[in-house]
């Protein structure tokens, strides 16, 4: 059973075929979603150099299972799509490979592309019941079918690739650009990626953004001639410190023994063999 886990993410939709043009035309704006009450900002990626980082192939493919090992306790995350569950945390239901929330709108949006591209689904006959629960814990209208359309759907590649996209769109990619913007390595992408999954983005102290902001108040990135190690341990203090405002992330784990493991080894292209520990579970990638 995955480990519970809770998010900051901020309400707001970019139109995705709005942002496919951005991302092939110009600079990249992205949102994130925000449990109920947060504040609402946006992450901005302009000039984004094109070397490679944790968009390679082979380093995407680690930062999946890092962030599964942590969400749903295994290095399967392709056996996820099917997941669901309330896990108690105000946002309603959990699920998918990113943990999409029917109370923060990602769950919505990932609902509303899948049946854009195939009307015909287990999950469409819901999307009213989705718009109407957004924002809030409810499971009005979706319980009981709820649950076993999400397993049905999940078979299908369609959903599985519409699961891909959205979890890209709103929190791979994002990451990934600013941290290039930033001059932080694959490491330092994945960091980024990880606290977006998990606080999503805002203009609240504990969202990316705001993580972000009390790590530049301690120490400056690369692109402004800062130290790389030393300004990732300032962002993963401010990551810990956000993580300790709810009782929830009481356990640090995901941070000081799956990501800065990595730092203090000097392991900033994130290459394997890596081992680390999340929620006193071990891991390994050869």
């Amino acid at each position: 059973m995955p480990t519970p886990h809770t998010r900051t993410r901020t309400f707001g939709v970019v139109p995705r075929v709005l942002l496919g043009l951005v991302l092939v035309a110009g600079p990249v704006t992205a949102v994130a979603h925000a449990a109920p009450g947060a504040d609402r900002a946006e992450v901005t990626s302009a000039g984004v150099a094109a070397a490679p980082g944790l968009d390679e192939l082979a380093k995407k493919e680690i930062a999946m299972q890092l962030v599964s090992s942590a969400e749903n306790s295994s290095l399967d995350w392709k056996g996820q799509y099917g997941y669901i569950e309330d896990i108690g945390d105000g946002r309603g239901y959990t699920a998918g490979i990113i943990g999409f929330c029917s109370g923060t709108s990602d769950m919505l949006d990932l609902v509303e592309l899948y049946t854009e591209r195939e009307p015909d689904n287990p999950l469409a006959p819901y999307l009213p019941a989705l718009r109407a629960v957004d924002g809030t814990d409810s499971h009005e209208g979706l319980d009981p079918g709820f649950t076993d359309a999400w397993k049905e759907a999940a078979r299908d590649p369609a959903f599985q690739a519409a699961q891909n996209d959205e979890r890209d769109r709103v929190y791979f990619d994002p990451a990934v650009n600013r941290g290039k913007e930033d001059g932080v390595g694959t490491l330092g992408q994945f960091i980024y990626y990880d606290a977006i999954v998990m606080h999503g983005d805002g203009n609240s102290d504990v969202s990316f953004s705001g993580i972000r902001r009390r790590a530049l108040d301690e120490a400056r990135p690369p692109s402004q001639g800062g130290d790389e190690t030393e300004y990732l341990h300032a962002f993963l203090d401010a990551r810990v410190w956000a993580m300790k405002q709810e009782e929830a992330h009481e356990d640090t784990s995901r941070v000081d023994t799956a990501q800065r493991v990595f730092l203090d080894a000097g392991n900033l292209s994130l290459d394997p063999p890596l081992d680390w520990k999340v929620y006193g579970d071990d891991f390994h990638i050869g």
